[in-house]
C-alpha cells in the first residue's frame, strides 16, 4: 500500500481533511457512548443499590448492582493499579492504531469500532478512579453469567466485531499501516 500525501492535508500534522473528519466522528461517537456508559451507571448506582434488582425477563435478564474491584470474569480482584496500567496501555495502542488507520472507505467501520472500545475501556476507567471499582448491572442470569455494564458491551461487541473484519475482511496489504517500516510516498 503506498501513502501519498496530497496538498489538501491538514497542516504539519499529515491528516487530510478526510481523516480528520473520521477522528471528529470517532470523537463524537466515543463520547456519546461514554455519556450513555455513565448515565447508566449512574442509574444503577441510585436505583439499584441496595436492592434485589429488577427482573427483566424472568430467568433470563435481570438488572443487578454489582460493585466490580477486578477486571473482565473478576480477574485481578483489588488490583486497581495494574488495571488502570492495563487499560492506558490498551488505550495508547488503539489511539496509535486509530490515527494510523488509513482513509479509504473500507477502514471506516473499524474506526468506528475502536471509537467504541475506547469509550467502553474510559468508561470503565473512570469508575475505578472515582470508585476503586466497576459498575456492573446487566445479569445474564439464564446461563449464569457475570454481572456487566454497557462499556462492557461496547468493548466486547467491538472486539468481536473487529477479530472477524481483520481475520476474514482486510488482506495483508491492506494492513501495512500498522508496520514500523512505512513505505515511502510516491511522488
Amino acid at each position: 500500500m503506498k501513502e501519498v500525501y496530497s496538498g489538501k492535508n491538514f497542516g504539519k500534522s499529515g491528516f487530510s481533511g478526510e481523516k480528520l473528519k473520521m477522528l471528529i466522528l470517532d470523537f463524537i461517537l466515543m463520547t456519546g457512548l461514554l455519556i450513555l456508559d455513565q448515565v447508566t451507571k449512574y442509574l444503577a448506582l441510585t436505583r439499584l443499590k441496595g436492592t434485589s434488582g429488577i427482573v427483566l425477563i424472568e430467568g433470563v435478564l435481570e438488572l443487578q448492582y454489582v460493585e466490580n474491584t477486578g477486571m473482565a470474569f473478576s480477574l485481578f480482584q483489588q488490583k486497581k493499579v495494574l488495571i488502570l496500567l492495563l487499560g492506558f496501555l490498551l488505550l495508547a495502542v488503539i489511539l496509535f492504531v486509530l490515527f494510523r488507520l488509513p482513509e479509504q472507505k473500507k477502514f471506516r467501520v473499524t474506526h468506528l469500532l475502536l471509537a467504541a472500545v475506547i469509550a467502553g475501556a474510559l468508561g470503565n476507567m473512570i469508575d475505578r478512579i472515582r470508585f476503586d471499582f466497576v459498575v456492573d448491572f446487566i445479569a445474564f442470569v439464564l446461563i449464569d453469567y457475570p454481572v456487566f455494564n454497557v462499556a462492557d458491551c461496547y468493548i466486547v461487541v467491538s472486539a468481536v466485531v473487529l477479530f472477524f473484519i481483520f481475520m476474514f475482511v482486510y488482506k495483508d496489504e491492506d494492513l501495512e499501516f500498522l508496520s514500523r517500516k512505512r513505505k515511502k510516498a510516491v511522488e
